[in-house]
């Protein structure tokens, strides 16, 4: 069995593709390598160049592999539906065009969610005819992903979305046929979002196609949550930290996949702000030591 580490543009702050604070994306792949990973992925779209072969030369002079690639948009918002849709073509045309697996879908941050980011209790619910036309999108771009582009698709719940909690992500895979929509399972956001990422891995491991490693500081998360503290700020107070030093259980993370026969990507994830992170590729470098001190390879 073979379980590999990657990395993602996020760990390097890049969370949208026009952000003057960006790295430029040539940066964000020598420093992958130079970090000791062979995977990386996407990143938001138009962040790498859409030019297959500009990005294929790329890769290949980094000895990477592309994982996979996110759809970060607002689901919540039917008014934002033609821009979910641009992204996912445009996401799903690249993981193809480089042999890529994995397309990811994430509800972005709602104003709605922002203030109860971590407080399921406070957080405002969706009605039904709302929720109904939410998950029918979501729906609607898996089976895009699926069936048009031959990936695997898999939903991220998120911290500050409308798919954040464990009752949600548990309600949207029981009304969504799961040929078309697995879990791209995500330690930290579960963490934050707070409950146990290690119950709900044993749990529902027979859908989880994908994984995304991150950690969360329990001292900053329990600051940031009784402060009502945005999310981009809460990145840049440190809430995800590196990899075991946070309240993530990764060796029993790494037991379940074991014991589940896991097999493919797992994406180290540490979301920072580009102008606050001292030193991104030093902890690029320690989150893979750390994983291959617990036995990952």
């Amino acid at each position: 069995m073979t379980i590999r580490i990657g990395n993602a543009p996020c760990s390097w702050g890049v969370e949208f593709a026009n952000d003057p604070r960006n790295p430029t994306w040539r940066s964000v792949l020598r420093d992958c390598a130079a970090a000791g990973y062979k995977g990386i992925e996407l990143g938001p779209v138009g962040f790498m160049p859409e030019d297959p072969a500009v990005l294929a030369d790329a890769l290949a002079e980094n000895d990477l592999e592309l994982i996979g690639g996110v759809v970060f948009r607002p689901y919540h918002d039917p008014d934002a539906w033609s821009e979910v849709l641009d992204a996912t073509h445009r996401t799903a045309s690249a993981l193809r065009a480089h042999g890529a697996e994995h397309l990811v879908l994430i509800d972005s941050i709602s104003p709605r969610r922002a203030a109860t980011a971590g407080r399921a209790d406070k957080a405002e619910q969706m009605g039904k005819a709302e929720w109904i036309a939410y998950r029918n999108r979501i729906a609607e771009t898996a089976r895009i992903g699926t069936e048009e582009y031959g990936l695997t698709v898999g939903i991220h719940a998120h911290a500050a979305g409308f798919m954040d909690f464990e009752p949600e992500l548990d309600r949207l895979l029981d009304e969504v046929d799961e040929s078309i929509l697995k879990i791209c399972f995500d330690t930290g956001h579960h963490s934050y979002a707070g409950f146990d990422p290690v119950a709900f891995m044993r749990r529902r491991m027979d859908r989880i196609s994908y994984m995304h490693f991150k950690d969360i500081s329990p001292v900053v998360k329990a600051d940031v949550i009784a402060n009502r503290t945005g999310f981009y700020d809460a990145c840049g107070q440190g809430i995800f930290c590196n990899l075991g030093d946070g309240d993530v259980d990764f060796p029993t993370v790494r037991q379940v996949l074991l014991d589940a026969g896991f097999e493919g990507w797992c994406t180290v994830e540490q979301d920072c702000d580009p102008t606050l992170d001292p030193d991104p590729l030093g902890d690029a470098r320690k989150n893979r030591e750390y994983l291959e001190s617990i036995g990952f390879s």
